[in-house]
């Protein structure tokens, strides 16, 4: 694609502008104002035997590809974006592209893949892994191993309890002790947080949920603005591995961030509104929603998030775990379903998914909200909840 056709990008655009555009490139062949998508598994060298294109070879090199991570940079305020095959592939890159012997941090409540990964085969790679409660800055401080640790990795909101770390203030901790930061912001998304802006180095998506929003792609995303010999690893890890995202796929993630402004702030608007009406639910013992004030890490949300507190919420049952299984069994309108972010609501009872070992309360059910009508969405659910109730 020529530079010809690619306008210079205004810092003053807003997020909402820059997904809608996809960045506003044309393709200069057609004047299409939806970008090709490039198939090729091979390119031809130039006749002195170079690639001057800069593709050589499919797996590490395509065009829609480069597309959406373009437009997921200009979403972070990154300088660098990479694209992998999955939002576990592109976190475990990150670790992968750490050295034998390297300690890391993660929170106590995160991702369970990942977690899982952690704890079960991230030590065959030479990495020590201590879990720390993240949103106690004097919990990390103490975890923090100067010249040893060399990542902290963050998830804010984090799954499915969705408390909320101070992103500034750990960088200060994890920086001063010689580590990076990564933050997972599958749940805030750049809608909500750009963690760069608050000092973190690394940016991760599973970008399968939010980013896309249409539980069609399965992809993963990571941001930053260094260009060092880490971030060439991870590169690299991408490359070796072949973690990779397919060109069509990359092609529905474009296409699916072009509404992302959109359905980001109606999912959070939804969500605000379920969290306040089940916060005084008779059947409902707490609702975990950092846009809620009686939520602790409200004050850090409020100020770390603009626009809204993000589509995700849990609610805790009075009654139990045998009643939260049978209010997922009983609804209609929610879909009974693993993933998060895509634009029709999903309803999941997490502790039976994440096993022995989940820090998820049995009790709790973990809210997906959707853009449908929150009249509906409501009613569904205490449906549900009458009816489970017997």
């Amino acid at each position: 694609m020529s530079d010809k056709t690619r306008p210079d990008i205004s810092a003053n655009w807003s997020a909402a502008t820059l997904a809608a555009q996809a960045l506003g490139h044309i393709d200069e062949k057609s004047r299409a104002v939806t970008p090709p998508i490039h198939i090729s598994s091979t390119f031809i060298r130039d006749p002195d035997n170079q690639y001057r294109s800069g593709n050589i070879y499919g797996r590490p090199d395509n065009e829609t590809v480069r597309e959406a991570e373009s437009v997921i940079a200009a979403l972070e305020g990154a300088k660098h974006a990479l694209v992998l095959g999955s939002g576990m592939s592109a976190a475990v890159a990150v670790f992968l592209a750490l050295k034998p012997g390297d300690h890391v941090i993660a929170p106590k409540v995160m991702y369970w893949a990942l977690r899982n990964w952690l704890m079960n085969d991230a030590a065959e790679w030479g990495l020590r892994t201590d879990f720390v409660d993240t949103a106690d800055l004097d919990a990390v401080r103490t975890a923090v191993r100067p010249g040893e640790t060399k990542l902290v990795w963050l998830e804010t909101p984090a799954n499915p309890l969705w408390t909320i770390t101070d992103i500034a203030g750990v960088a200060e901790i994890a920086h001063e002790a010689g580590a990076r930061v990564a933050v997972d912001s599958t749940g805030a998304t750049p809608i909500l947080t750009r963690p760069l802006e608050f000092g973190a180095d690394i940016v991760m998506h599973s970008a399968t949920k939010y980013l896309n929003g249409h539980s069609d792609v399965l992809a993963g995303a990571l941001a930053t603005n260094a260009d060092d010999e880490f971030w060439a690893r991870i590169r690299r890890v991408r490359a070796i591995q072949g973690l990779i995202l397919g060109p069509f796929e990359a092609f529905l993630l474009i296409r699916g961030m072009r509404t992302l402004a959109l359905r980001v702030t109606a999912a959070s608007a939804n969500a605000m509104a379920l969290a306040t009406r089940l916060a005084n639910h008779a059947m409902v013992s707490e609702v975990l929603y950092p846009g809620l004030e009686s939520h602790p890490g409200h004050a850090l949300a409020a100020r770390q998030m603009r626009g809204g507190f993000g589509g995700m919420l849990s609610i805790r049952l009075r009654a139990g775990e045998a009643h939260a299984i049978a209010t997922a069994a009983k609804v209609a309108l929610w879909k009974r379903a693993t993933s998060l972010g895509g634009v029709e609501s999903l309803i999941e009872h997490r502790a039976s998914i994440e096993g022995p070992g989940t820090p998820c309360p049995l009790d709790l059910l973990r809210l997906s909200t959707g853009i449908e009508a929150v009249d509906d969405l409501y009613a569904d659910i205490d449906q549900a909840m009458r009816r489970a109730a017997g």
